[in-house]
């Protein structure tokens, strides 16, 4: 039987779960995933789940942050002031906001923190620092 390597297409069931077993994401329901094996346009550690799987088969695999979304970074959490927030914006915890970098391209930032003058805003990655848990089927390699 045909196994992924690298450079296939390959089209991929995916759950994507944190290790205390809250799902984050999942292709149930929708089209397979479908990207190009060590193209890099996965995580790294689902990328390399990827060779030598046959299709039909499935996995389960566990990523550590540095092989996912990267360790948290404490330089990506800042203080903002809260006078430069709009006053009739509602702010809650959990909230993603977009602010600019110098060169005025949007980012994404989560409010983290709700402080009298100031608001902690962090711009890592939402699954930053966590390991991942992915049950994965090969479903198709794409000719």
């Amino acid at each position: 039987m045909e196994q992924a390597k690298e450079g296939d297409v390959v089209r991929v069931h995916y759950t994507g779960k944190l290790t205390n077993g809250e799902q984050f994401d999942s292709s149930t329901g929708r089209e397979p995933l479908e990207f190009t094996v060590g193209a890099g346009q996965m995580i790294k550690g689902f990328d390399d789940a990827m060779p030598g799987m046959a299709v039909g088969e499935k996995k389960t695999i566990n990523i550590l942050p540095g092989d996912a979304y990267g360790h948290k970074d404490e330089q990506a959490v800042i203080e903002f002031p809260k006078a430069n927030i709009p006053a009739d914006m509602k702010l809650e915890i959990g909230m993603q906001l977009q602010l600019r970098n110098e060169a005025g391209q949007p980012f994404p930032v989560t409010v983290a923190e709700i402080k009298d003058d100031v608001v902690v805003l962090d711009a890592n990655h939402s699954l930053a620092g966590k390991e991942l848990v992915f049950d994965i089927e090969l479903v198709e390699i794409v000719k």
